[in-house]
């Protein structure tokens, strides 16, 4: 059966403004144990523009010696948004953030309109999961044929 993500990818997405101040998105990331924003159109709060990373703060910002209150979330963003749909299939996500070297998946409705965020933890959590239900199975399977061979040697 295919997991969609709807399924398990996270629907609470903080997000900012592209004239937010690069100080405050790094305040607003450490506020929520975060590594990223989803920044969107100042009049459309829902529709997606871009992607602020903390590694963005740190390659675009910090390591030059620019004042973070100068610079703002829509200075420093990914403009290239890669994003996918809440009925795709996880495999099929997990290839797309392969392919575009992504560590985090920006899920848009059919209008376009911010639906989630699929993170490379969530990836993490549902392959755990998938892993932990597949070794209680084949435990299941090994302790069933032991009782068989138990009863047919008896």
């Amino acid at each position: 059966m295919a997991i969609k993500l709807k399924e398990f990818a996270t629907t609470l997405v903080a997000v900012v403004e592209p004239d937010t101040p690069a100080r405050v998105v790094a305040q607003l990331m450490r506020r929520h144990h975060i590594g990223a924003l989803v920044v969107v159109e100042a009049g459309d709060k829902n529709k997606p523009i871009g992607i602020v990373t903390d590694r963005d703060l740190v390659l675009e910002l910090m390591s030059e010696g620019l004042d973070p209150e100068v610079f703002t979330a829509g200075d420093i963003m990914s403009v290239d948004l890669v994003t996918a749909n809440p009925d795709m299939d996880a495999m099929d996500a997990m290839q797309l953030m392969r392919k575009y070297r992504l560590r985090r998946l920006v899920i848009t409705d059919t209008s376009g309109h911010l639906a989630g965020i699929m993170t490379i933890e969530d990836v993490l959590g549902l392959l755990t999961r998938e892993l932990a239900d597949l070794a209680v199975d084949l435990g299941s399977a090994r302790d069933r044929e032991t009782r068989a061979r138990v009863v047919e040697t008896v």
